[in-house]
C-alpha cells in the first residue's frame, strides 16, 4: 500500500509577480518524500513568507505588510497570536527588528533549506496526515475498539473514537505504508503521553482538506444530501464555503449535489471537496433517517470514511447549531454565517515553544 505525501501550504505576504513566480519554482524544489509544498490562500496556510521591505512594525507589537501587486490588500499580523512557522525576506525594512527565520529570496538553496526547516517544525501536521491516509486506505470499523497501528512490535499510533488519535512523533508516510491495524478492546490502550494527539474529527477534516483523493462516496453526487449534526471542530478550521453549505441543507433538506451546486455557484471541484470533509466528520448525510430532526437516535453507528457513512459524534450543541443556520436562511441572507456554539477541542500546538517573527 501507498500512502501518499503529505501536502503542506505556504502563505506569501507582501511578495510582487516576479517574487510570486521565484516562490512557485522554490516550492516545486522543495518537494521530498516527506512533503509537498504548495502556495496558498495566506489566511489558510500552514507558514508564511513574508516580504521583510514592505513590512512595518506598528505599535502593539503588530505587523503591517504592504500588498506586492497594485490589486493587493495589506495584511496585519499580531506577533504574540503568530501560531506557524513564519520567515522574512531581506533586506528589512525596520531597523533593530529580528525575526527568528530571515532568508535571501533570491538564493534558491537557502529558500528550499527554510521550507525544509519549516517541515521539521510541522513534522507532528505530517505525520498526522499520514496516519489519516493511512485511516483512509484500511477503513477499519472504528467503532469496535481501540486500534493499534504497528510497523512489527514498534507501535506507530493509536486511534480511537472516544480517546482520539495519537502518533508517534516523526512518523512518515514510509513508516505506515507496511504497518498493520490491529483491533483492541476499549480501555485496554492508552495514547501514550509522548504522542502528539487530535481529536479523529480533527485528524480527517484535515486530511480531506489537503487530499488528492476523492473521499465522498458516488452516491453522494445523485442522491438527496441532509444536515446530521455540526460538525466537532474548532470555529476557525470552518470556511464560509462549508457553514454555507450546512445552512443549505438546514433550510432546503434533501438538495442533490447539483441543486448545491447552484444554491452556492460552487464549481464541482470545490463543492466535492467541501462536501467531503462535512462528510468524514459526520455533519451531512444521504440516508434521511440518519438526518437531524428524523426522530432516529442511534450511537455511533457509522464505518470509516469511504463505507457507510462517517464516525464522529459532534460535540456542539446541535440545536442552538441548527436554529441559528435557520435563522440565518430565513433572513435570506446570502453570506454565511458564524453559528458555531462553543470550541472546547483545539489541536495542540504544531510549533516549537517559541514565537515566529
Amino acid at each position: 500500500m501507498t500512502i501518499e505525501v503529505p501536502v503542506l501550504r505556504l502563505g506569501l505576504a507582501g511578495f510582487n509577480e516576479a517574487q510570486q513566480r521565484i516562490a512557485a519554482d522554490v516550492v516545486r524544489a522543495a518537494r521530498s518524500e516527506r512533503a509537498e509544498w504548495q502556495i496558498a490562500n495566506f489566511a489558510d496556510a500552514d507558514a508564511w513568507w513574508v516580504e521583510g521591505s514592505r513590512t512595518m512594525v506598528l505599535p502593539g507589537a503588530i505587523l503591517r505588510v504592504q500588498p506586492g501587486i497594485p490589486s493587493g490588500r495589506s495584511v496585519q499580523l499580531a506577533l504574540g497570536d503568530v501560531d506557524r512557522p513564519v520567515g522574512f525576506t531581506l533586506p528589512l525594512a525596520v531597523e533593530g527588528f529580528q525575526p527568528a527565520v530571515t532568508f535571501d529570496a533570491d538564493n534558491r538553496a537557502q529558500s528550499v533549506a527554510v521550507l525544509n526547516q519549516f517541515a521539521d517544525w510541522l513534522q507532528n501536521l505530517l505525520s498526522q496526515f499520514c496516519l489519516a491516509s493511512s485511516l483512509a486506505e484500511h477503513q477499519p470499523t472504528l467503532t469496535s475498539g481501540t486500534w493499534e497501528v504497528l510497523r512489527g512490535s514498534d507501535l506507530l499510533a493509536v486511534v480511537d473514537l472516544r480517546l482520539g488519535a495519537g502518533v508517534a512523533p516523526g512518523v512518515s508516510a514510509s513508516d505506515l505504508a507496511g504497518a498493520s491495524w490491529c483491533i483492541r478492546d476499549h480501555g485496554a490502550v492508552k495514547i501514550p503521553a509522548s504522542f502528539p494527539r487530535s481529536s479523529v474529527s480533527q485528524l480527517m477534516w484535515q486530511y480531506a482538506s489537503r487530499t488528492q483523493r476523492d473521499l465522498l462516496p458516488p452516491h453522494y453526487r445523485n442522491q438527496p444530501l441532509f444536515f446530521r449534526r455540526p460538525p466537532r471542530l474548532p470555529q476557525r478550521l470552518l470556511r464560509d464555503a462549508h457553514l454555507l453549505l450546512l445552512r443549505e441543507l438546514v433550510a432546503q433538506p434533501g438538495m442533490t449535489f447539483e441543486q448545491l451546486q447552484q444554491a452556492t455557484g460552487l464549481a464541482e471541484g470545490p463543492l466535492a471537496r467541501h462536501l467531503s470533509a462535512l462528510y468524514v466528520v459526520g455533519s451531512i448525510t444521504a440516508n434521511p433517517r440518519r438526518a437531524e430532526g428524523s426522530g432516529t437516535r442511534r450511537p455511533i453507528e457509522d464505518s470509516a470514511p469511504g463505507t457507510a457513512g462517517s464516525v464522529f459524534l459532534s460535540e456542539l450543541d446541535p440545536a442552538a447549531f441548527t436554529a441559528a443556520l435557520r435563522q440565518q436562511g430565513a433572513l435570506g441572507d446570502r453570506t454565511a454565517p458564524a453559528p458555531l456554539v462553543t470550541d472546547r477541542t483545539m489541536p495542540a500546538p504544531l510549533m516549537p515553544e517559541r514565537r515566529q517573527g
